[in-house]
This record gives C-alpha cells, structure tokens and sequence, in this order.
C-alpha cells in the first residue's frame, strides 16, 4: 500500500468510524447472531491474490458488524465500560502508524517519557500520594489489563517476602516428585474479600502459589466490603502454621457490586505484619478526578501498589491500565533479565528507566499516546463533567428503582454502578434471570448479573462515552415494561 493509497483508504476507514458511531443506536446492542454464524460467511481459505481495501471494507459491514456487541452503545449497562472516544481513536491510530516497539528507553524515548509524564499528570489528576510520582522511588507504567497489574503487584511481592529467592529459586516446590509441588506451595498465602475479581486466582496460579493460597475473606452483608477482622484472623491462622503471608488485595469498586474495602484499615494491618497492599481500583478509581469523590482514595497511602483503567470509565480505548508502585526496586528485582542484545549505553547509566522491567512481556506499544490525547482534549473540567454526569444518572436510576412496589436496591451504590432485583427470596431469582434474558434479547439494553447475598441481582452500570440520561430514562421504562409483561 502505497502513502497514497494510505492516505485514501484511510479517510474511507476514519469515515466509516465516523459513521458508525453516528449510527450506533441503530443497532441492537447484543449481537443477535448464532454460534458459528460469522465464521459461515467467510471464505474456507485465505485469498491467492490481494483483494481491493474496500472489500474489506464491505466484508466488515456485512459480516462482522452483525456479529458485534456494541460496547459503546449509549444503552450498554453490562459489566463496567470500556470506553473509546474521538481524541483516543486517533491517537491509537497514530500509534499503528509509529509502530514502536517502546521495550526500552533507546529504543524510542519519547515512548517511555511520555508515558512517565502522562502517568505524573494522572496520580495529579486522581491525588494519589507523591511516592507513585517518577521522580521517586515508586512510579507508574500502562498494562493492558488490571489483570496484569494483580500478577505484577504478586511477583513484586513475593521478590520482597522471599529476598529475591523466589527469582532465583522458584516458587518452593517448583518441580519435583508428584504433588510435592503442591503441598510446598502451602507456604504462601494470598489475601482479598470474597468479592476480588477473578484475575487473583489466575496470579496466584500463574505465579506458582497455586488457587488454595488465595484466602478469601468475608465481607459485611450490609456494605459487601472486606470484614477487617476476618483478614487479621487468616494472617494469625496462617502464621501460626508456619505460613507466609504474601500479598493482600484492596478492592475499591469490586466488579460485582462496586463494594469498596476498608483500605485503610487493611493497609494498618498488612503494615504491622509487613504485608504487601495491592489496591485494585480498576472500576472506580478515575472517579478521583471529581474532588467530592476523593473519599474512595482513604487509605491509599499505605498501599504498595495500586490501578486503575481509564479505559473503563476515562474516556480512553482498550487497552490502558494505569499502575502504580510505591517502590520500584521489587518490581524490577523480580522481572528483570538483561541478555547481551539489550545492553545499551542508557541502561547501562542508570540514568532512564527501561519499561521491559516493569512488566511480563518484552514488547510493548505506545499506549500513553491515547491517554496524552484524551487529557488534552477533554481538560480536567471535561473528565470530571463525564463522571459527574455518569454518578448523578446512577443516582436517579436508583431513587426510581427504590420507589417502585416490585424492586429493590440490593447493594451500596456510592458510583455509577446499580445493583436492584424484582422483589422476593429465592422463588424470586427465576424472574430476575427471565427479566434479563428478556431485555437482553430485545436489542435495545444489555444488562448483566450477580449475586448478592446468594440472590440473583441485575446489574446497571453506567460509564459508556455516549451514554446520557435519556439512555438511562429509556432503559428504566423497558425494565418496568418488561417485568409488567412477565407478570402476565
């Protein structure tokens, strides 16, 4: 493909981006297609000789679109967000167009320096303490998920808890006789309310530890966040036994419910037992932005580590996961591997921080460009009008829901998620999950679900970048239709 040729299929594409987003409640918001049904309209092999772009082009509108579940529709309510928006679009385009490969600091500056100083303005932006700042001894850097970041804050810590052993020697009882693994890998233990995400159980296999190190730790029925006393419990339990405790994770806008921990009060505790605090703010932590919603950052400055995704609810695509170390050197201590073909003059100085250190892959993009865009472009009054406006929906959604004979609010919901049901105990959690397959199926809302205190919940969040109160007032007229319809 030649520059011009570039140049003119590429206003095709951007138009078609363009168009798409214009025309987006037209769709149904889940893919209404079957398993197997995209896969049945493509060609068994691949083409002998190259095809013109605009075929590709047709072949996205009749095959693919129909095949999608439209997350940046205005009535997407399921999971959390995962935002895009106009400044961040081109900006990822023009990160494809750069095509760096950022794995050190030689290998493109402006890649690692940008991302250190959009990741400065973001702790500024959120008022996260001064030691995740790069001109400490901590700093931040873009994963892809907060996934990652759980996997991350683990190694780190395990590096820290076993003084570098656990880089050296493996996790105790890495190979072996059968089963000699396992019961070695007892040693370590693993903290988080019943409420973390999933992904800690995966770090916790990833890492060697296995999933029966991940202690889960009861929450209050009433607010669903972590009962402090019950961690202290596990880490006295298990110290007693000869355990170490490794890591705990404070969850600040759980998946499920949008729970926040008691931070501090777990941080007081990993402190006195000298307990790694990862706080796992991938959902709510953007929200900061907004200064009447700095409470959710209490405690914080006792935590290790710490994320948060603007690609969530900050206006900014797929993948960029903002993480942050209070203290580098364990991070790095537990990744780094310098082979002769990486040895440079900058990383030999010590003077410029090489990114491959901070994460399991190698390679990395240039991912800071979309967040450096999106700041400049929406300001911080910008940022903070789109969350006010996402909280302040949720909010009346949740009065309207309270005020209805046949609903209830099942959870806290302090943000931009809003957790209800149909009325009832057990016998009501058939209608619940009939009610969500029912609007699901329509096309014209996507809800998804929980279980709150082992009830089926429906789940409401709020946060895509083209979602108003009118999506919101749309959504709650068809949750009453439909439940009416169900009744009979």
């Amino acid at each position: 493909m030649t520059p011009e040729e570039f140049r003119t299929y590429g206003r095709l594409a951007v138009d078609w981006i363009a168009d798409y987003l214009e025309r987006i409640e037209s769709y149904p918001v889940l893919s209404q297609v079957s398993p197997g049904e995209v896969r049945a309209q493509l060609p068994a092999r691949p083409p002998e000789r190259g095809e013109p772009f605009e075929a590709v082009l047709a072949d996205l509108e009749k095959v693919v679109l129909p095949g999608i579940t439209h997350w940046q529709h205005p009535s997407f309510f399921a999971y959390f967000p995962s935002n895009a928006s106009g400044p961040a679009i081109l900006a990822d385009l023009l990160s494809a167009g750069l095509g760096v490969q950022g794995m050190l600091w030689a290998t493109s500056p402006a890649c690692t320096e940008l991302e250190q100083h959009v990741l400065d303005w973001l702790a500024e932006l959120l008022d996260l303490p001064a030691a995740f700042r790069s001109d400490g001894p901590g700093g931040g850097v873009i994963q892809d998920t907060a996934s990652s970041s759980i996997l991350l804050a683990l190694l780190a810590a395990l590096h820290r808890a076993t003084g570098g052993a656990a880089r050296h020697e493996g996790v105790r009882g890495a190979g072996g006789p059968e089963g000699q693994g396992d019961r070695d890998r007892e040693g370590y233990a693993v903290y988080a309310s019943t409420q973390v995400h999933s992904a800690l159980v995966k770090a916790s296999i990833i890492a060697g530890l296995g999933a029966p190190a991940v202690r889960e730790i009861p929450v209050d029925p009433t607010t669903l966040a972590m009962d402090v006393a019950g961690l202290r419990e596990a880490i006295e339990a298990d110290q007693r036994a000869g355990i170490i405790p490794v890591m705990a994770v404070a969850t600040v806008g759980t998946t499920s419910t949008s729970a926040i921990d008691p931070v501090g009060e777990i941080g007081e505790v990993c402190r006195e037992h000298g307990i790694w605090l990862h706080v796992d703010a991938a959902y709510a932590g953007v929200a900061a932005v907004c200064p009447e919603l700095r409470w959710i950052n209490d405690g914080v400055g006792y935590a290790d580590s710490y994320c948060t995704n603007p690609h969530k609810w900050l206006l900014t695509n797929f993948d960029c996961d903002a993480f942050y170390v209070a203290d580098r050197a364990p991070l790095i201590g537990a990744l780094s591997i310098l082979p002769e073909y990486l040895r440079n003059a900058a990383t030999e100085s010590g003077a410029v921080v090489d990114y491959r250190d901070w994460q399991v892959p190698l390679g990395r993009r240039f991912r800071a460009l979309k967040l450096w865009a999106v700041i400049r472009w929406y300001g911080t009054e910008g940022l903070r009008e789109h969350i006010r406006g996402h909280v302040a929906a949720a909010q009346e959604f949740a009065e309207w829901v309270r005020a209805h004979p046949r609903f209830e609010i099942a959870a806290p919901h302090p943000l931009s998620l809003v957790c209800f049901r149909l009325r009832g105990g057990e016998e009501a959690d058939e209608a619940n999950a009939a009610l969500m397959e029912r609007l699901n199926a329509s096309g014209e809302l996507y809800l998804t679900h929980t279980k709150v205190n082992d009830r089926v919940t429906l789940r409401l969040a709020i946060g895509t970048t083209l979602t108003e109160r009118r999506h919101v007032e749309a959504a709650w007229r068809r949750i009453q239709e439909a439940a009416a319809a169900l009744a009979g």
